[in-house]
Protein backbone atom coordinates (compact mmCIF):
# COMPACT_ATOMS: atom_id res chain seq x y z
CA UNK A 1 0.00 0.00 0.00
CA UNK A 2 1.34 3.55 -0.82
CA UNK A 3 0.75 4.72 2.44
CA UNK A 4 3.11 2.69 4.16
CA UNK A 5 5.83 4.88 3.13
CA UNK A 6 4.18 7.16 5.97
CA UNK A 7 4.90 4.63 8.56
CA UNK A 8 7.56 4.47 11.46
CA UNK A 9 9.47 1.64 9.93
CA UNK A 10 9.59 4.12 6.68
CA UNK A 11 10.82 6.64 8.75
CA UNK A 12 13.49 4.74 10.45
CA UNK A 13 14.86 4.03 6.95
CA UNK A 14 15.24 7.39 5.73
CA UNK A 15 16.14 8.87 9.07
CA UNK A 16 19.14 6.27 8.78
CA UNK A 17 20.79 7.12 5.97
CA UNK A 18 20.81 11.10 6.92
CA UNK A 19 22.64 9.81 10.39
CA UNK A 20 25.27 7.58 8.56
CA UNK A 21 26.91 10.57 7.67
CA UNK A 22 29.38 10.11 10.00
CA UNK A 23 27.77 11.21 13.47
CA UNK A 24 30.33 9.72 15.32
CA UNK A 25 32.85 11.27 13.83
CA UNK A 26 31.43 14.40 13.94
CA UNK A 27 31.24 14.75 17.42
CA UNK A 28 35.01 13.75 17.89
CA UNK A 29 36.08 16.23 15.40
CA UNK A 30 34.11 18.66 16.73
CA UNK A 31 35.55 18.45 20.70
CA UNK A 32 38.89 17.53 20.01
CA UNK A 33 40.77 20.87 19.13
CA UNK A 34 44.11 19.35 18.30
CA UNK A 35 42.45 17.77 15.47
CA UNK A 36 41.54 20.84 13.44
CA UNK A 37 43.30 23.38 11.17
CA UNK A 38 45.18 26.15 12.21
CA UNK A 39 42.32 29.31 12.75
CA UNK A 40 39.57 27.08 12.81
CA UNK A 41 37.74 27.33 15.81
CA UNK A 42 35.05 24.59 15.65
CA UNK A 43 32.39 26.75 14.97
CA UNK A 44 31.11 24.84 11.44
CA UNK A 45 30.75 21.20 13.09
CA UNK A 46 30.64 18.30 10.52
CA UNK A 47 27.16 17.61 11.95
CA UNK A 48 26.32 21.55 11.24
CA UNK A 49 27.68 21.37 7.79
CA UNK A 50 25.21 18.19 7.31
CA UNK A 51 22.56 19.68 7.93
CA UNK A 52 23.19 22.53 5.64
CA UNK A 53 23.53 19.73 2.82
CA UNK A 54 20.11 18.59 3.95
CA UNK A 55 18.67 21.82 3.30
CA UNK A 56 20.31 22.75 0.15
CA UNK A 57 19.10 19.46 -1.14
CA UNK A 58 15.22 20.68 0.13
CA UNK A 59 15.64 23.06 -1.82
CA UNK A 60 16.72 21.50 -4.69
CA UNK A 61 14.48 18.76 -5.04
CA UNK A 62 11.19 20.06 -2.73
CA UNK A 63 12.19 17.30 -0.44
CA UNK A 64 12.99 18.01 2.94
CA UNK A 65 14.90 14.93 4.74
CA UNK A 66 15.10 16.18 8.93
CA UNK A 67 14.55 12.35 10.37
CA UNK A 68 16.33 11.50 13.22
CA UNK A 69 18.64 14.49 14.26
CA UNK A 70 17.31 15.44 18.10
CA UNK A 71 16.09 18.80 16.89
CA UNK A 72 13.91 21.03 19.20
CA UNK A 73 13.12 23.49 16.80
CA UNK A 74 13.41 23.97 13.27
CA UNK A 75 16.96 24.79 12.08
CA UNK A 76 17.70 28.50 12.02
CA UNK A 77 19.65 27.98 9.27
CA UNK A 78 16.53 27.11 7.17
CA UNK A 79 15.81 30.63 6.58
CA UNK A 80 19.24 31.10 4.06
CA UNK A 81 17.19 28.61 1.86
CA UNK A 82 14.49 28.88 -0.22
CA UNK A 83 11.68 25.99 0.79
CA UNK A 84 8.87 27.00 -0.24
CA UNK A 85 8.04 24.70 -3.12
CA UNK A 86 8.74 21.82 -0.06
CA UNK A 87 6.70 18.98 -1.46
CA UNK A 88 7.65 16.48 1.16
CA UNK A 89 8.89 16.94 4.58
CA UNK A 90 10.05 14.65 7.20
CA UNK A 91 10.77 15.73 10.80
CA UNK A 92 10.64 12.19 12.25
CA UNK A 93 12.67 10.99 14.99
CA UNK A 94 13.01 14.05 16.55
CA UNK A 95 12.35 15.93 19.54
CA UNK A 96 10.03 18.67 18.99
CA UNK A 97 7.69 20.17 21.18
CA UNK A 98 5.35 21.76 18.84
CA UNK A 99 5.18 22.06 14.73
CA UNK A 100 7.35 24.43 14.07
CA UNK A 101 5.63 27.40 11.95
CA UNK A 102 7.78 27.33 9.21
CA UNK A 103 6.51 24.02 8.16
CA UNK A 104 3.06 25.74 8.04
CA UNK A 105 4.19 28.39 5.25
CA UNK A 106 4.94 25.09 2.76
CA UNK A 107 1.89 25.95 1.11
CA UNK A 108 2.98 23.03 -1.49
CA UNK A 109 3.67 20.37 0.81
CA UNK A 110 1.74 17.16 0.20
CA UNK A 111 3.13 14.69 2.85
CA UNK A 112 4.25 15.75 6.14
CA UNK A 113 6.16 12.65 8.69
CA UNK A 114 6.11 13.54 12.15
CA UNK A 115 6.60 10.03 13.76
CA UNK A 116 8.26 9.80 17.04
CA UNK A 117 8.53 13.71 18.14
CA UNK A 118 7.13 15.14 21.58
CA UNK A 119 3.89 16.90 20.00
CA UNK A 120 0.75 17.64 22.49
CA UNK A 121 -0.80 19.62 20.49
CA UNK A 122 -1.10 20.74 16.76
CA UNK A 123 -1.59 24.96 15.89
CA UNK A 124 -4.38 25.92 14.18
CA UNK A 125 -2.34 27.33 11.10
CA UNK A 126 -2.21 23.12 10.10
CA UNK A 127 -5.28 24.81 7.82
CA UNK A 128 -2.82 26.47 5.28
CA UNK A 129 -1.51 23.14 3.80
CA UNK A 130 -4.44 22.51 1.52
CA UNK A 131 -1.82 19.86 -0.38
CA UNK A 132 -1.24 18.03 1.99
CA UNK A 133 -2.65 14.05 1.60
CA UNK A 134 -0.24 12.44 4.06
CA UNK A 135 0.03 13.70 7.51
CA UNK A 136 1.84 11.08 10.05
CA UNK A 137 1.69 11.97 13.55
CA UNK A 138 1.79 8.47 15.34
CA UNK A 139 3.86 8.41 18.48
CA UNK A 140 3.62 11.85 20.00
CA UNK A 141 1.75 12.85 23.07
CA UNK A 142 -1.55 13.49 21.71
CA UNK A 143 -4.69 13.65 23.37
CA UNK A 144 -6.64 15.88 21.05
CA UNK A 145 -7.03 15.21 17.07
CA UNK A 146 -7.87 19.14 16.54
CA UNK A 147 -11.14 19.84 13.69
CA UNK A 148 -8.36 21.57 11.40
CA UNK A 149 -6.45 18.26 10.51
CA UNK A 150 -9.98 17.36 9.14
CA UNK A 151 -10.19 20.30 7.32
CA UNK A 152 -7.15 19.24 4.83
CA UNK A 153 -7.48 17.18 1.83
CA UNK A 154 -5.94 13.63 3.53
CA UNK A 155 -5.91 10.61 1.14
CA UNK A 156 -3.75 8.72 4.86
CA UNK A 157 -3.64 9.78 8.20
CA UNK A 158 -1.54 7.87 10.78
CA UNK A 159 -2.22 8.67 13.80
CA UNK A 160 -1.40 5.47 16.17
CA UNK A 161 0.68 5.35 19.66
CA UNK A 162 -0.77 8.55 21.15
CA UNK A 163 -3.21 9.15 24.05
CA UNK A 164 -6.26 10.28 21.90
CA UNK A 165 -9.41 9.58 23.74
CA UNK A 166 -11.53 10.32 21.24
CA UNK A 167 -12.17 11.43 17.36
CA UNK A 168 -13.86 14.75 16.39
CA UNK A 169 -17.05 14.76 14.80
CA UNK A 170 -15.66 16.50 12.18
CA UNK A 171 -13.48 13.48 10.65
CA UNK A 172 -16.73 12.99 8.48
CA UNK A 173 -14.99 16.05 6.14
CA UNK A 174 -12.38 13.80 5.42
CA UNK A 175 -14.15 12.91 1.92
CA UNK A 176 -10.92 11.61 0.29
CA UNK A 177 -9.49 9.75 3.29
CA UNK A 178 -8.37 5.97 2.17
CA UNK A 179 -6.05 4.84 5.38
CA UNK A 180 -6.73 5.69 8.91
CA UNK A 181 -4.78 4.20 11.85
CA UNK A 182 -5.96 5.26 15.42
CA UNK A 183 -4.25 2.25 16.68
CA UNK A 184 -2.62 2.28 20.31
CA UNK A 185 -4.69 4.76 21.72
CA UNK A 186 -6.88 4.72 24.49
CA UNK A 187 -10.17 5.85 22.34
CA UNK A 188 -13.62 4.95 23.69
CA UNK A 189 -16.08 5.46 20.69
CA UNK A 190 -16.28 6.42 17.33
CA UNK A 191 -18.09 9.41 16.07
CA UNK A 192 -21.03 8.06 13.66
CA UNK A 193 -19.65 10.43 11.24
CA UNK A 194 -16.86 7.69 10.26
CA UNK A 195 -20.07 6.78 8.00
CA UNK A 196 -18.93 9.71 5.14
CA UNK A 197 -15.75 8.52 4.83
CA UNK A 198 -16.65 7.00 2.07
CA UNK A 199 -13.18 6.62 0.15
CA UNK A 200 -11.98 4.70 3.42
CA UNK A 201 -10.31 1.15 2.28
CA UNK A 202 -7.70 0.31 5.39
CA UNK A 203 -9.53 1.25 9.17
CA UNK A 204 -7.06 0.36 12.37
CA UNK A 205 -8.76 0.77 15.53
CA UNK A 206 -6.71 -2.40 17.50
CA UNK A 207 -5.78 -0.94 20.76
CA UNK A 208 -8.59 0.91 22.11
CA UNK A 209 -10.88 1.10 24.64
CA UNK A 210 -13.58 0.21 22.21
CA UNK A 211 -16.51 -2.07 23.39
CA UNK A 212 -18.27 -1.63 20.26
CA UNK A 213 -18.80 -1.16 16.42
CA UNK A 214 -20.79 1.38 15.16
CA UNK A 215 -22.68 0.01 12.45
CA UNK A 216 -22.39 3.04 10.33
CA UNK A 217 -18.61 0.88 9.49
CA UNK A 218 -20.79 -1.61 7.69
CA UNK A 219 -21.37 1.53 4.73
CA UNK A 220 -17.50 1.99 3.74
CA UNK A 221 -16.01 0.05 0.83
CA UNK A 222 -13.90 -0.99 3.06
CA UNK A 223 -11.11 -3.68 2.34
CA UNK A 224 -9.16 -3.97 5.84
CA UNK A 225 -10.51 -3.92 9.23
CA UNK A 226 -8.55 -4.27 12.24
CA UNK A 227 -10.13 -4.12 15.58
CA UNK A 228 -8.28 -6.09 17.88
CA UNK A 229 -7.34 -5.94 21.69
CA UNK A 230 -10.28 -3.81 22.41
CA UNK A 231 -13.69 -4.44 24.25
CA UNK A 232 -15.91 -5.15 21.89
CA UNK A 233 -17.84 -8.05 22.67
CA UNK A 234 -20.41 -8.26 20.02
CA UNK A 235 -20.33 -7.05 15.95
CA UNK A 236 -23.50 -6.13 14.13
CA UNK A 237 -25.12 -8.24 11.93
CA UNK A 238 -25.16 -5.19 9.27
CA UNK A 239 -21.65 -6.31 9.01
CA UNK A 240 -21.71 -8.81 6.25
CA UNK A 241 -22.70 -6.14 4.39
CA UNK A 242 -18.71 -5.41 3.38
CA UNK A 243 -18.43 -7.06 0.46
CA UNK A 244 -15.30 -5.51 -0.40
CA UNK A 245 -13.49 -6.62 2.48
CA UNK A 246 -10.62 -8.91 2.76
CA UNK A 247 -8.93 -9.17 6.02
CA UNK A 248 -10.71 -8.45 9.12
CA UNK A 249 -8.62 -8.75 12.34
CA UNK A 250 -10.28 -9.10 15.85
CA UNK A 251 -9.62 -11.22 18.23
CA UNK A 252 -7.60 -14.73 18.77
CA UNK A 253 -9.69 -17.91 18.53
CA UNK A 254 -12.54 -16.02 16.91
CA UNK A 255 -14.69 -17.63 15.26
CA UNK A 256 -15.30 -16.85 11.30
CA UNK A 257 -17.02 -13.82 11.52
CA UNK A 258 -19.16 -13.93 8.09
CA UNK A 259 -20.43 -16.97 9.29
CA UNK A 260 -21.26 -16.19 12.63
CA UNK A 261 -23.35 -13.09 11.14
CA UNK A 262 -24.88 -14.76 8.28
CA UNK A 263 -26.52 -17.26 10.79
CA UNK A 264 -27.14 -14.66 12.91
CA UNK A 265 -29.45 -12.92 10.25
CA UNK A 266 -31.11 -16.38 9.34
CA UNK A 267 -32.34 -15.56 12.54
CA UNK A 268 -34.92 -13.23 11.75
CA UNK A 269 -34.80 -14.25 7.76
CA UNK A 270 -35.42 -17.43 6.78
CA UNK A 271 -34.61 -16.70 3.12
CA UNK A 272 -31.34 -15.15 3.00
CA UNK A 273 -30.60 -14.40 -0.34
CA UNK A 274 -28.00 -16.77 -1.68
CA UNK A 275 -25.10 -13.24 -1.76
CA UNK A 276 -25.54 -13.10 1.91
CA UNK A 277 -24.96 -16.36 2.61
CA UNK A 278 -21.56 -16.22 1.39
CA UNK A 279 -18.63 -16.04 4.11
CA UNK A 280 -15.92 -13.68 3.16
CA UNK A 281 -11.95 -14.29 4.07
CA UNK A 282 -10.08 -12.68 6.63
CA UNK A 283 -7.32 -13.26 8.53
CA UNK A 284 -8.00 -14.29 11.78
CA UNK A 285 -5.16 -13.38 14.72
Amino acid sequence: MAASVLLGSAADNTGHSLISGGHGSALTAGTGHHHLPPGHHGLAAPWNRSLDRALEEAAATGSLNLSGRKLKEFPPGAANHDLTDTTRADLSRNRLPELPVEVCLFVSLESLNLYQNCLRSLPESLVHLQALTCLNISRNQLSVLPPVVCSLPLKVLIACNNKLVSLPEELGQLRHLSELDVSCNEIQTLPSQVAQLEALRDLNIRRNHLVRLPPELSELPLVRLDFSCNKVTQIPVCFRRLNQLQSIICMKGKVHIFKFLNLEASKSSSELPEFDRRPLNYNHW
